[in-house]
């Protein structure tokens, strides 16, 4: 049995029911409801930014705020924060250093280093010498006060880099004086090992003393030795000057070279003739006599080979093959060259004054600089094997074929053009060529 129901509708939920259920709705919905009932939803705070922009905005402003402002720091670390730069007591030179380039190195003044080691603007420096980098050169008034009295002397030995002048300074005497005692002149050549007397010892020696070593030399003659005077050798066997001079047909300004043998005037040796004194290089080779200006440049230079360090044979060999590989020609073709023109020897000199490994004369070898386009030292090995190698690059470049251009090297470019190959070059062009072959 069913009774009748009321016909009344349940009652529709009011608005507070309807945010009260809300806590199961998602948050977009939440968000779309806060906007859409404003009255109705929770009131943000104000510490907030209202946008998206306005918050990224107050983020860069607490970064910026910091930041140390560029115009407070300092430019330059300070002094005491720096970290020590050490500076060596010397620099030992390698290919293609200058004084100027060491100087930059170590951070030091090319005026500095030219003092201390008593060198000029324009000397030259070589691999395997010892430059000082640390240190003060001695001042002239300093150093007086260590000089013998002009009544004693001594010797000192030259090393690399030095001057006459530098000498002079560094003994507190003029520069005069060291000329006079020496028998030099300001264009004398000095070399590394040469002995340098300071002090007037041959007017204040007793004659009778000297004459005591003097006769320790029965023979009459005396060979020079490397560091040699004629006036030093004069005052050491107790003559004058002049005897020594007149004995061997010779001037004050005369060259001597260690090697070459001198009459001593005395009681037991007789004046021998001045062709009697051998020379290092001889005028003549092959039936040809030079000129005696040639042969004397020759001598010259042969004596400071002779005094200097140079590479041994197999170094020069290697010097040899590098520098041909560095400017593209055959190092075996090189090698072949420098073996035929003196065997890696650098101390070679001939009477034409073909110098060193390569035997390269002084106007080929201004030719060599004008090739490489910087001034080359024939005395020195790597710029020797530069100008030869050179010189074989032009040759090949500017001749018909290798044989012409390894003719061009003995006899010259234009006299094998012009007469063909001489009978001679003929046999040095087959040498060569065969020295090619073993040492490729």
């Amino acid at each position: 049995m069913t009774t009748t129901r009321s016909p009344k509708q349940p009652p529709r939920p009011s608005l507070p029911m309807i945010a009260a259920t809300t806590a199961t709705l998602p948050a977009v919905m939440l968000s779309s409801l806060a906007v859409a009932q404003p009255a109705a939803a929770e009131s943000r705070p104000s510490a907030i930014p209202a946008t998206l922009a306005a918050a990224i905005q107050a983020q860069a402003a607490a970064v910026k705020a910091g930041i140390i402002p560029a115009a407070s720091v300092p430019a330059a670390i300070p002094a005491g924060l720096q970290p020590a730069r050490v500076t060596p007591g010397a620099h030992t030179v390698v290919r293609g250093d200058t004084v100027s380039g060491i100087a930059g190195r170590y951070g030091l003044s090319t005026t500095a280093v030219l003092k201390l080691n008593h060198l000029k603007s324009n000397s030259v420096i070589y691999p395997g010498q010892r430059i000082k980098l640390t240190g003060t050169a001695a001042p002239a008034k300093k150093a007086a006060a260590t000089v013998a009295p002009a009544s004693t002397s001594r010797t000192y030995t030259v090393k690399s880099g030095d001057t006459l002048g530098g000498i002079a300074a560094r003994h507190g005497v003029k520069l005069s004086q060291v000329l006079g005692w020496n028998g030099l002149k300001l264009a004398s050549v000095i070399y590394p090992g040469q002995k340098i007397r300071i002090g007037a010892g041959v007017a204040a020696s007793p004659a009778a003393k000297p004459a005591a070593k003097a006769a320790a030399t029965p023979s009459g003659s005396y060979v020079i030795k490397a560091g040699d005077t004629l006036s030093g050798i004069a005052s050491r066997h107790g003559v004058r000057l002049a005897d020594i001079l007149s004995a061997n047909r010779l001037k004050v300004t005369s060259v001597i070279y260690p090697g070459h043998k001198l009459v001593i005037p005395g009681k037991s040796s007789a004046i021998q003739p001045a062709s009697s004194v051998t020379p290092l290089v001889p005028s003549s080779f092959l039936g040809f006599t030079y000129p005696a200006a040639v042969v004397s440049s020759a001598n010259k230079n042969k004596a400071l080979l002779n005094a200097s360090p140079v590479p041994s044979l197999a170094q020069m060999q290697s010097i040899v093959a590098d520098t041909a590989r560095r400017m593209g020609v055959d190092p075996a073709l090189a090698q072949a060259f420098a073996y035929q023109e003196s065997g890696f020897n650098q101390r070679a000199v001939s009477p034409a004054n073909a110098i060193g490994t390569m035997q390269v004369i002084p106007s080929s070898g201004e030719w060599a600089s004008d090739l490489v386009g910087r001034k080359l030292n024939l005395l020195d090995p790597y710029d020797n094997a530069t100008a030869g190698v050179a010189i074989i690059r032009q040759l090949i470049r500017t001749s018909k074929s290798v044989d012409y251009a390894i003719a061009g090297y003995y006899q010259g470019q234009y006299s094998v053009s012009k007469h063909g190959m001489y009978s001679d070059t003929k046999n040095y062009v087959a040498a060569i060529k065969a020295h090619r072959k073993t040492f490729s």
